[in-house]
Parts: structure tokens; sequence; C-alpha cells
């Protein structure tokens, strides 16, 4: 027998919903995730709800249940439309979203979102295929590291305050065009040696060598490149810490070029692998319909 599952991220006016149809003997077969923004987290739960049964032909009668994450899930204390609902500890629905989507069986997962956590997330076990098994906390242990209030809402509040710009896609329109090197100060900058081993790329200050003649788009990635590599950092700490070199990104700033590309760029001088997997962005949503 089929059951549909839906995981439902309530952000303050952002929901982020997706599910699986789950069959006895078989794989869960992902439901395409999607997002919607509202003036509140209410019309933004209900507005998500209606367009994904909507769109993927879901009736009420054939949702088994329905899985709440998130800031904004405190707001709903109801039953959806009647349907059963159930909260899971973001951190847990991180942890499964990642392993998930990398198809790893141990690894440190990275929500970049607002803020940023750091989850350790190992599979107790694997299926015939190699894949991770995923259903609660009895399958996988999941252990929250801690984080940096460094994240998606520090690039919008810099930028806005810097250069007037308060949107991911203008912010990254103009990273585009943006120049590194009037910005931020390089390790090759402060010293003619070479050190072994050491990037004279890598950033010695982030903002140290900014220009009067930095233009906004020098700003903006600036900004960018200060919030990733902090990010960037912060993830490799944690993965020494466990003895790991596989490092899942998830979260809404994995869309962001600008910022992939600090990850692709510097993993190599780290002797770390970092994996942006396809749906990154709907991680922890996916995560939540996992949970059973």
């Amino acid at each position: 027998m089929k059951k549909n599952v839906i995981g439902i991220d309530i952000g303050g006016s952002t929901t982020k919903i997706g599910g699986f149809r789950f069959e006895e003997g078989h794989a869960p077969q992902l439901i395409e995730p999607l997002f919607v923004r509202a003036t509140d987290p209410i019309t933004s739960l209900y507005g998500a709800f209606g367009k994904f049964t909507l769109q993927n032909d879901l009736p009420l009668d054939r949702i088994d249940r329905v899985m709440m994450t998130g800031v904004g899930s405190s707001f709903s204390e109801q039953p959806i439309y009647g349907l059963p609902c159930h909260k899971v500890s973001e951190f847990t629905c991180v942890g499964l979203g990642g392993l998930y989507l990398s198809g790893l069986q141990e690894a440190i997962v990275v929500s970049m979102g607002t803020g940023t956590a750091l989850i350790h997330a190992k599979a107790k076990s694997v299926d015939a295929d190699g894949r991770p098994i995923l259903h609660n906390e009895n399958d996988t242990v999941v252990d929250y590291l801690g984080g940096t209030g460094v994240g998606g809402g520090t690039l919008v509040g810099l930028t806005k305050r810097l250069i007037g710009v308060d949107t991911i896609e203008h912010i990254e329109q103009l990273c585009a065009e943006g120049n590194i090197d009037n910005v931020d100060l390089r390790v090759g900058d402060i010293s003619r040696d070479r050190f072994p081993n050491m990037n004279e790329k890598l950033t010695a200050a982030n903002f140290g060598k900014v220009s009067d003649l930095a233009t906004p788009n020098d700003i903006a990635l600036g900004v960018s490149n200060l919030v990733a590599e902090t990010i960037f950092m912060m993830a490799i700490f944690a993965a020494r810490s466990f003895g790991l070199k596989d490092i899942v990104l998830i979260g809404n700033l994995t869309t962001m070029p600008s910022v992939r590309r600090v990850f692709e760029g510097l993993q190599n001088n780290f002797g770390v692998r970092f994996l942006i997997p396809e749906n990154s962005q709907f991680g922890t949503v996916i995560g939540a319909a996992l949970y059973r």
C-alpha cells in the first residue's frame, strides 16, 4: 500500500514543502519540493500546502500525515485540513535530509539559511544499494554541533546597509561583476615568502584591503565571500573533529554561484570534499518528510 507523507519547513515568510511516496519493499519516491513566500508564516504554510497538493494531484485522503519543522512551526498548533501533524526537530531534519540527498552514511551537514547550523549525521546501516537507511533518530545518530550567526541574513543585512541592495537575486547579479582584489587582503599581499601547502590566494583578512574605488559589485562580492569563507572554516573544523572529509551543504545559500565557488575553489587546499547535491535548498524539508 502506498503512503504519501508531506514535510513542511515553515520559516518567517517562506515555507518549503516536499514529500515522499512510501511503498512496502521499495525505496521512498521523492515528490518534487517547492517553496512559496508570503507576509506571515500561516499564510505561507497554507499557500504552500494548497499549491503542492494541487500541483502533484494529491487529494487529502491520500495523505498519510504531515511532518512540520522550522521556526515557524510554532505558529501552527492545529491539524491542517484535518490531517494529523507532527513536529520534528529541525536539527534532526537537517541530518536526515543531508544524508538522503548525498547518499552518504556519515557526514557533516551544514545548513546555510538565515544563520548557519552544523550537524554530524551518521546512519547506523545501509540498504542493499549502499544507501543510508533513514527513518528517525533510532536509525540515525544526529548531533547538533553548534553554528554561527553568519549566514544569509548577514549577507542581505550587510549589503542593504552598505550598498542599498537587499534581495538575493540582485546581490548575485552584482557579485557576477565584482573584483574581490578590491576588497579582501590575500596571503600573497602580505608576504613574499611561500608557505608550504598554503595558497597565496587564500584570504588573510576579509575587507582588509577595501579600496576607495571599490564598486557596489566589489562590495557585494566581498560580503558574499566573507559569509561563505566563515561558514567554510566552521565546517572544516567540525569535519576535522570527527575525522571526516565529506561535508554536505544544504539551504538557500547553496543556490548562489558566488557562494558555491568559494567551497569548490578552496576544498582542495584543506583535503575535504564539499557536496552540494541536487535539491540542496530543500534539504531540511526533505528530512522532515523522511521522518517516521
